[in-house]
């Protein structure tokens, strides 16, 4: 892969943002608030505080995406900090530096990005506050600019005073620069109730100006309704109590001047302000979000199991809507985790849950134009009108409806359901088009995780033909012999003597080099030829390894498998045939297996696991401590190592937490009789700690990256041997 840019000043850079303290801290307040109100003024639903690292990308920050970091190599705002102003990518899919990152072809399909560099004080650029949309955006205005400066300004202002212990409050001045253009009302109020800021939205919603309800007490806007509520808030808050409805959006009604009421969404946060607590809320009206379509008529075609109207009648429906020219939206749903049903309690418990599925289905969309089961575990739902919004408080409605728990004979059954949503005559006015829109969006929802729904945008089909056009380079990759093995050593802490090392696959893209497996693994291991390409990883270490062990006679082996070669039921063959062909001892190969192989806890991986021990061949658990793995799987299954995850050792000398991970992790593994290896070790600090605590192994930067073979050769082969080989 092409290296990511470096800054020339990156060691004084690092220091700098170390001295911040900000890496690995949990969310905080006046962060996260600063991004929300970037989200909302700038209308994206990604706006990210991120602080490039060595190798990755933490997130003091980040609205719209449920993850801490990533690694640098994939990282847009490596190249923000390049640069001393914004930079602005219109389409990414269109730029050669980004168009196959897995961020625009995966989630969150980046093509839209904005980043600020963060600038310290000495003149070091720390990180960037960003802003990133799934759809491409040619325009970025000059105010648009001055925003993004102003919050950028805004962000580092909040650093340096938690650099220095300072208090941490927002320049008022550029909080009203913020706030005058927000669309939603913004109200602050200090510990006593009295409002202290009051937006022009704010007055357009409620009817008072600014200048009558400054320090006025709130409750002038709260209805008899949760009156009490309200009083209960202050009265915590006067207490020095915890608000229990801070940092949470919450649908209550609001009072106007005129003695009116009207549903509105309230984000409510709170915030320190030298001695003092004062609250903020960001207020949107949602009358029109409330709004219900009257339902039109259902049709007589219905499935047997559900008693909803079938695919056909569907269909029909979906024709007879878009023919009258009627404005409607297709929300196409797929239960999550419905087949674990079936196969942990039978199809029986499979039924009970769709019929419970199709009774709340019917419940929530009581006002739809038809609610369908379109076979299997999939339904649909038809409502007139074109309304985006509507459509997102239903989708959003019908996700926390069908995600409560079932029951079915005394078991407690969990699924959870995406959705896409499709809309016409925006999308289209052909049905089998609006289905495909809709079919796009459920895709991109799934992509997501569970409990997500996505509406229909056209840069999804760009983004499907562009993953087509990857996924396709990546099948002509296999066949054009263009991947490769690097190798990273493996050492005994106490003499770093070699041990062994990890197999790991690179691309070696005509076009774009060498990429290493973040640009590719996730898209690769979901295609059909991943067993094939793991069975030649496989083939390829073990010749490696037996070469290698006639200068290091305990030379072992560790290779990543993927989990379609446990699915091609041919994964024992393999392995018997790669240690025969290269006459490569069991012993000397350890295959590296991850959490969700071992949570599918059937009969036939577990007896495939057993069958690989009694070979002789070693079974690493990978990325140990970071996922649900209970201590009954290191019972149930024949695991010989465990891999601690590198995100425990980034901080173990310094960090409690991670250092009682650690060293619970080695007590298993003693406990267990299970060898134990840390990964990630970047420091003698950290290979200190680790020897400290008897871990026996270890790999990471300290004692060399992923290299090529003859690299491997020159830097870990002892010299006679060279010859030789």
């Amino acid at each position: 892969m092409p290296s990511v840019p470096i800054p020339l000043d990156e060691e004084q850079r690092l220091r700098v943002l170390a001295d911040y303290r900000l890496l690995d801290t949990p969310p905080e307040e006046d962060f996260d608030r600063l991004a929300g109100l970037a989200s909302r003024l700038f209308d994206v639903p990604i706006v990210l505080v991120s602080l490039p690292e060595r190798d990755r990308q933490f997130f003091k920050a980040h609205v719209g995406l449920d993850i801490c970091e990533t690694s640098r190599e994939v990282s847009f705002c490596a190249h923000a900090i390049m640069q001393d102003d914004i930079l602005l990518i219109p389409d990414a899919t269109e730029d050669p530096r980004f168009f196959s990152n897995p961020l625009v072809l995966g989630p969150p399909f980046i093509r839209f990005y904005a980043g600020k560099p963060l600038v310290a004080t000495t003149g070091e650029k720390i990180g960037t506050i960003c802003l990133i949309d799934s759809l491409p955006r040619h325009e970025f205005t000059p105010e648009d600019r001055k925003n993004l400066d102003d919050l950028a300004a805004l962000v580092m202002d909040r650093m340096e005073m938690r650099r220095l212990d300072y208090i941490r409050t927002v320049s008022q001045a550029r909080f009203e620069n913020i706030a005058a253009t927000s669309p939603d009302a913004i109200i602050c109020s200090n510990s006593e109730g009295r409002i202290t800021f009051w937006n022009d939205s704010a007055e357009r919603l409620f009817g008072y100006t600014a200048d009558e309800i400054f320090n006025e007490s709130a409750e002038i806007i709260v209805p008899d309704s949760w009156r009490c509520i309200y009083d209960a808030e202050l009265g915590r808050m006067r207490r020095g109590e915890n608000m229990e409805l801070a940092n949470r959006t919450i649908e209550l009604s609001g009072l106007r001047k005129d003695g009116s009421e009207f549903p509105a969404e309230y984000s409510l946060s709170t915030w320190q302000e030298g001695n003092t607590v004062s609250v903020g809320a960001i207020v949107r009206d949602t009358t029109e979000r409330r709004q219900n379509e009257e339902r039109l008529f259902r049709l007589a075609s219905l499935d047997a199991l559900t008693d909803l109207p079938n695919r056909g009648a569907w269909r029909e429906c979906l024709r007879e809507t878009l023919s009258s020219e009627s404005p409607a939206t297709v929300l196409l749903l797929d239960l999550d985790g419905f087949k674990d049903v079936n196969d942990r309690l039978g199809h029986s418990a499979g039924d009970a849950v769709l019929k419970d599925v199709a009774t709340r289905l019917a419940f929530v969309c009581i006002e739809a134009t038809m609610v369908a089961r379109l076979g299997g575990d999939e339904f649909a739902v038809l409502v007139a009108g074109d309304d985006e919004r509507l459509a997102k408080a239903l989708a959003a409605q019908l996700v926390s409806s069908i995600s409560n728990p079932y029951e079915f004979a005394g078991e407690k059954v969990e699924i959870g359901v995406s959705i896409g949503v499709s809309i016409a005559p925006r999308d289209s006015v052909q049905p089998e088009e609006l289905l495909t829109a809709a079919d796009l969006a459920l895709y991109r929802a799934k992509a997501a995780g569970k409990g997500q729904y996505e509406i229909f945008a056209p840069a999804l089909r760009e983004v499907a033909v562009a993953r087509r056009a990857f996924e396709q380079e990546l099948r002509r990759a296999f066949e054009n012999s263009e991947f490769e093995l690097f190798y990273q050593p493996q050492v005994a802490t106490d003499n770093r003597r070699l041990t062994g090392a990890e197999a790991l696959m690179r691309w070696n893209h005509p076009e774009r080099g060498l990429l290493s497996p973040a640009s590719f693994m996730d898209v690769l291991s979901q295609k059909p030829s991943a067993a094939a390409v793991g069975e030649w990883t496989l083939r390829t270490a073990c010749r490696q390894a037996a070469q290698w062990r006639a200068a290091i006679p305990d030379f072992r082996i560790g290779v990543n498998l993927f989990a379609a070669q446990f699915r091609s039921g041919r994964l024992l063959e393999s392995v018997q045939d790669a240690l025969e062909e290269s006459q490569l001892p069991p012993s000397a190969l350890e295959l590296e297996i991850v959490e969700n192989i071992l949570l599918r806890n059937d009969k036939a991986t577990m007896d495939l696991l057993h069958k690989l021990r009694a070979m002789g061949v070693g079974l690493a658990f990978d990325d140990y401590g970071t996922g649900f793995a209970s201590l009954s799987l290191l019972k149930r299954y024949p695991v010989s190592r465990l891999k601690i995850d590198r995100s425990f050792v980034r901080s173990a000398d310094e960090d409690a937490e991670d250092a009682a991970v650690i060293k619970a992790i080695l007590y298993l593994g003693r406990s267990f009789g299970i060898d134990v290896i840390a990964e990630g070790v970047e420091t003698e600090e950290q290979l200190a700690f680790l020897r400290a605590n008897n871990c026996p192994e270890a790999q990471g930067y300290l004692f060399g990256r992923p290299m090529r073979t003859a690299d491997f050769f020159l830097n870990w082969l002892p010299p006679k041997t060279l010859g030789a080989l």
